[in-house]
């Protein structure tokens, strides 16, 4: 499936699923905007891998929860490439722990980052893609955020806020030629989950059909296919990819 021509932005893109993301959107072909908040290091090592590999990206610094530095790093965008084809929301934060020890702090950083962010980038971006009549968001969710998980409460409800955010905002765009779908993934092998022990890795592959985590690549390659023309009358859509572990 080919991208070529096609301009991406991709938040969070500094590790983990969001760098998978940026990578595998720029071997279909697309330039890519690798956004970060504080990890320049990783962001950087992003764009060498794409640069190595002989694509075509940049990187760009903007904490997306805050909403005028996510409308300037969508102005940077444009400005750079002169289009967003491609919208990633990627970006997010977790904290795990009982409901009952959260305070209010925490749920704002969470649903400001996870949800919040959504907002601000997609709202700055659909000006653009509805201008241009066409354009593809793609929002990654969890499978949290389709059935709860204890001890991830607010992070939960951010994450199922992006999927009714998005089959919402897909029925209001389709007109414009605009789709937008999410993805769910289950257990991927990132930074995140490198905390675990060995008895709570194997407990935790017990609970999942394939026995496995799900690699980064497994959601880019989801993303590209979504961003792509095969999936040119798929919208409002949260694909879930968990190894059948729900």
């Amino acid at each position: 499936m080919s991208l070529s021509g096609k301009t991406a932005l991709i938040t969070g893109a500094s590790r983990g699923i969001g760098r998978s993301i940026a990578i595998e959107l720029a071997k279909a072909g697309a330039s890519v905007a690798i956004n970060f908040s504080k990890d320049i290091n990783g962001a950087e090592e992003t764009l060498k891998l794409i640069k190595d590999m002989g694509g075509y990206g940049f990187i760009i610094q903007g904490d997306i929860s805050k909403y005028d530095t996510a409308k300037a790093v969508v102005e940077k965008v444009v400005s750079t490439f002169g289009k967003i084809d491609i919208l990633v929301n990627n970006a997010g934060i977790s904290k795990v722990g009982l409901f009952m020890d959260m305070k209010e702090e925490d749920w704002d950083s969470i649903m400001n980052t996870n949800l919040k962010g959504v907002f601000n980038c997609s709202h700055n971006v659909v000006q653009n893609m509805i201008a241009q009549k066409s354009g593809s968001i793609i929002n990654i969710s969890s499978i949290w955020g389709n059935v709860g998980a204890s001890c991830e409460v607010i992070y939960s409800a951010s994450k199922g806020g992006i999927n009714i955010f998005t089959k919402a905002l897909a029925k209001e765009l389709a007109p414009s030629n605009i789709r937008v779908n999410a993805i769910a993934p289950g257990v991927i092998n990132t930074e995140m989950n490198q905390w675990l022990s060995k008895e709570e890795h194997d407990a935790l592959m017990d609970e999942i059909p394939m026995m496995k985590m799900g690699e980064g690549e497994d959601i880019g390659k989801a993303v590209v296919f979504l961003a792509g023309e095969g999936a040119k009358y798929i919208t409002g859509q949260v694909l879930t990819i968990d190894g059948g572990m729900l």
